[in-house]
């Protein structure tokens, strides 16, 4: 058994299970029909003092949807939490300067650079609007980074979508293989779609894209605008080639469960994005759920290398001590 939890760096927080985009590589949009309650919120404040948390991630589902997002902000901040956006950005325009006014910084998810491919990952002609958002966050003076899931329909894209965020004014861009290994996440019920995970014959078209971001944006690489180095965006080609049985996975390095943890809409409490958790918020707080001994044989399994779930991780977060 793990020993208990007595720090807490970061916090995610699912505000909903609602989301209007709809991804082809998500099902919230199908299924989601939870909002967390502002007295669940009230109720992890004291365990967030109490272990020292610093920031919160407000994620979802789509966190702009609940009706109460800016009052749920209004109290994390308040209680002297830094307060971090991961959005897919469709609301962003009409919210621009209320979302500056709560949140430290903002990661919009982006995975077309254009119009036709943004529509066939999204499932939405809303490109533009997405843009229209970004820009309008930027204005605010808000740190904004974008976040693309590398996946069939845009892996020629990546050096296009560098160029998209530099139009845009954001202060960076990140890059992380789409999880398709983990039937239960991000609110799936079932396989995720075809035409997600790359196939044999879209291999070279991804070392191809990864080539030319390694010759063409050298000073994005050094100056941290692209926030992977050159060699851990190599791993998203390994862990395709994986998938497809020409290679080994890239080794996983992630202590998350250690230092992070993750609030669904219903109080849920789960170690990573990736792992269903054996517990939920207690009537005695936040810790009790953590320090549980079903989550503490959890969270050991985890670091002992036996879920098989860490395999094919895509997100291989470490956190430094």
């Amino acid at each position: 058994m793990a020993e208990p939890l007595t720090k807490l760096s970061l916090a995610t927080i699912y505000f909903t299970e609602r989301c209007n985009s709809r991804c082809v590589s998500c099902d919230y949009w199908r299924h989601g029909r939870r909002d967390i309650e502002l007295a669940t919120v009230q109720q992890m404040l004291p365990g967030l003092r109490e272990l020292g948390t610093q920031t919160v991630l407000v994620s979802g589902g789509e966190p702009l949807l609940h009706p109460q997002w800016a009052e749920i902000s209004e109290l994390l901040k308040s209680s002297g939490l830094n307060l971090w956006l991961l959005t897919a950005g469709l609301s962003l325009a009409k919210n621009a300067a209320e979302v500056a006014g709560l949140f430290e910084q903002v990661t919009v998810s982006l995975d077309g650079s254009t119009a036709a491919s943004y529509s066939a990952i999204r499932g939405l002609d809303a490109f533009e609007a997405v843009c229209a958002g970004i820009r309008a966050l930027v204005r605010e003076g808000v740190p904004v980074g974008l976040r693309v899931t590398v996946q069939r329909r845009n892996a020629s894209e990546l050096g296009d979508l560098v160029r998209l965020a530099r139009k845009l004014g954001v202060g960076g861009i990140s890059f992380l293989a789409a999880d398709v290994s983990h039937g239960e996440a991000f609110g799936r019920h079932s396989e995720v779609a075809e035409g997600v995970a790359l196939r044999p014959e879209d291999l070279p078209v991804l070392v191809a894209a990864l080539d030319a971001l390694e010759r063409d944006h050298g000073d994005d690489f050094d100056s941290g605008f692209i926030v992977e180095t050159p060699a851990k965006l190599r791993r998203i080609e390994a862990h395709y080639r994986a998938l497809l049985g020409q290679g080994e996975a890239p080794p996983v390095r992630c202590n998350a469960p250690e230092h992070s943890i993750v609030v669904e809409a219903d109080g849920g409490l789960r170690p990573c994005f990736f792992i269903a958790g054996p517990t939920q918020l207690g009537e005695a707080g936040l810790s009790e759920g953590l320090n549980a001994a079903s989550m503490r044989h959890l969270r050991a399994d985890i670091r002992a290398g036996l879920r098989p779930e860490c395999r094919h991780c895509v997100c291989s977060k470490w956190f430094s001590t």
